[in-house]
């Protein structure tokens, strides 16, 4: 563990992706296993269980310290690990004993009973330096921001073992953790694990946003146009050995969407939308979220909201691999694949007939006012399937954001970086003379408008409640948006898809920002 939390300390003051891995490499090579193995995981984000949860971290403090001085001392941080790994009171009586290794703490909180976990964590901080109790509640908590992806900790991983990161990606999500199979290989301990026998997620080909000089470059008779569908990118996994449905970070969702796997018979992995369809009628993303997070949906929910998919790529049929094909034929192939399958969830999505810019320049606008989709796909037609996010191979037109003018309400301190800043806000719309609150935003302001913003809250606070500032209501900012949703479970009775900062209006009065009655008007119907 003491190894553990000098390298995340480390990585946290580190800059510069190189110098970052450097750092993990160097660990990989003096750590054994299963500890390196473990750091992998919590680095990559692949830890996939609490060891505990915030609020019991909170209330071991708050047995130890005054309320009134956490609450002062978390709000001047700004960060919940941080601020209890300075402010732990630790006995002076404990014995001064060597930490036991990264992979026997996660064995003992894996292990540990409901009763005895809040005992074990005490004792741990207890025992550690400021450090290393940040480290353990950052782990443990799964909240470590320290500058590493999964898609960087596989580029370091393929510097390791000197391999190309292609042969990390296939492997990924065929190995168990601590991954122990996987480093020895990369070290020439071991054969290449054999992960033929799993159901495995196959990393997918991302999309870049278009811009006006890809527009210009673009002859649509060389690209194959679809609308962007107003759901979630999933991955359809069915081969011998099982089936399952996979979001597009890998995580396995099978359990919330058993009504479309059990349709599914025929041996294949494809790419596509996940959508709530009636019939072929597809249903907008609010419906979709009342399914999503579900451990086990009921009869009742999937028969209302039934799970749908709108297939648009194939990356094998059977034992047949088509990756490498351009995407002309993988769709062909993708197509009669379809129209065999009998599954009644099953949808092709459809190709688009674009013979001309003005043509793709009407659809586009088109499309924007169609609910069910937010935009449209330009994918070259020679393209191959290739993981990652590659240049000029795929492109997404999403429709242009709306916008109202919202009052600034509240405004917490961020995380991470952010910390020191006011970055965190709530925003509402009138009610007559009453401002309610519509939704939340902390992106979209450039470091310069942070600052600005952070003194602004610090000049016009009027209220504290706990990490929470509340500010005059004065502050109009322009907030871009997805789509607005009826929502019960907000007093104003909506809710808006990812909300941010369009601009700040410092020049607008706060009574001629929007109303609520306004902004219920962009609900989608």
């Amino acid at each position: 563990m003491d190894a553990f939390a000098d390298l995340l300390e480390q990585l946290y003051f580190t800059p510069g992706t190189n110098a970052k891995a450097a750092l993990i490499i160097e660990y990989l090579k003096k750590t054994p296993d299963p500890d390196r193995g473990w750091a992998i995981a919590a680095m990559a984000g692949t830890l996939r269980f609490d060891f505990f949860k915030r609020n019991a971290v909170k209330q071991l403090m708050l047995e130890r310290i005054d309320p009134v001085l956490f609450e002062l001392s978390y709000d001047y941080v700004g960060e919940m690990s941080e601020t209890v790994a300075h402010l732990w009171p630790a006995p002076s009586d404990i014995p001064d004993a060597p930490l036991p290794g990264l992979g026997d703490i996660v064995d003992e909180f894996m292990n540990a009973k409901r009763t005895e976990v809040k005992p074990l964590l005490a004792d741990y901080l207890n025992r550690m330096t400021a450090s290393q109790r940040w480290a353990l509640i950052k782990l443990g908590t799964r909240g470590l921001r320290i500058g590493v992806s999964a898609r960087s900790m596989k580029q370091i991983l393929a510097r390791f073992g000197e391999t190309r990161v292609e042969e990390i990606e296939a492997l990924w999500h065929g190995v168990n953790l601590p991954y122990t199979e996987l480093l020895s290989w990369l070290e020439g301990h071991a054969d290449k694990p054999d992960i033929s026998d799993r159901v495995t997620f196959h990393p997918v080909m991302l999309s870049h946003p278009i811009d006006e000089s890809d527009l210009t470059n673009i002859d649509p008779t060389q690209w194959q146009t679809e609308y962007k569908y107003d759901g979630i990118r999933v991955q359809l996994v069915c081969t011998k050995n099982g089936k399952a449905l996979f979001s597009r970070t890998g995580d396995d969702i099978s359990h919330a969407f058993p009504d479309l796997l059990d349709t599914i018979e025929s041996h294949c992995v494809l790419d596509g939308e996940l959508l709530v369809m009636h019939g072929t009628e597809v249903d907008t993303f609010n419906q979709l979220q009342q399914r999503l997070n579900k451990k086990k949906p009921t009869k009742k929910l999937m028969d209302s909201l039934p799970a749908g998919l709108m297939a648009y790529d194939v990356l094998s049929i059977g034992d047949n691999d088509y990756h490498s094909k351009p995407l002309s034929e993988r769709r062909e192939l993708l197509s009669a694949f379809i129209s065999q399958s009998e599954s009644p969830r099953l949808h092709l999505s459809p190709v688009l007939d674009v013979p001309t810019k003005p043509a793709l320049e009407t659809l586009y606008k088109e499309a924007s006012e169609d609910t069910a989709v937010e935009g449209l796909m330009l994918k070259r037609l020679d393209s191959h399937y290739i993981p990652g996010r590659p240049k000029g191979q795929w492109f997404k037109w999403k429709r242009e954001p709306k916008l109202v003018d919202a009052v600034v309400m509240y405004a917490q301190r961020g995380h991470g970086k952010r910390s020191s800043f006011y970055s965190d806000f709530t925003f509402g719309a009138w009610e007559e003379d009453l401002l309610l609150p519509i939704g939340k935003a902390y992106s979209g302001f450039t470091d310069e408008e942070l600052k600005k913003l952070d003194n602004w809250v610090r000049r016009n606070t009027v209220g504290r409640f706990g990490p929470v500032r509340e500010v005059k209501k004065s502050l109009v900012i322009e907030v871009a948006f997805d789509a607005a949703h009826p929502s019960s479970r907000h007093k104003s009775g909506i809710a808006l898809r990812f909300p941010g900062f369009h601009r700040i209006r410092w020049d607008k009065p706060a009574n001629e920002a929007d109303t609520l009655s306004t902004v219920k008007q962009l609900i989608e119907k």
